[in-house]
């Protein structure tokens, strides 16, 4: 007499229901971390483009000064400094510690 009812019967909707919050239950932590790994591989790469973009500044004008420039609500920080052990310059892109990332730096040589 149940086999000729078409559709869900209660205990097999409530199996998948928790079925699927099983499964996003594991999920959601993946998901958060990648988010936030995402997020600092962008701020790294913008860090990277302003040290780059410095290089090729100060190769035409050889004006060596540190500032600071936000993008985007984070804090980027171009930094000079003599590296002893090569005789060169070096700059340094640094980004300053946010409520969800940590501090992060990004060095290169005047050549």
């Amino acid at each position: 007499m149940l086999r000729s009812i078409k559709g869900f019967f209660l205990l097999e909707l409530l199996l998948s229901l928790s079925a699927w919050l099983m499964l996003s239950l594991f999920c959601l932590p993946l998901l958060i971390e990648l988010r936030d790994q995402s997020r600092q591989l962008e701020l790294e790469r913008k860090a990277r483009q302003l040290m780059y973009e410095e290089l090729q500044t100060q190769l035409i004008n050889k004006s060596f000064s540190n500032y600071t420039s936000i993008l985007n609500g984070v804090e980027y920080q171009i930094i000079w400094k003599n590296n002893e052990t090569v005789g060169q310059k070096e700059v340094c892109a640094r980004i300053e510690k946010n409520s969800f990332l940590p501090e992060t730096e990004i060095c290169g040589l005047l050549e």
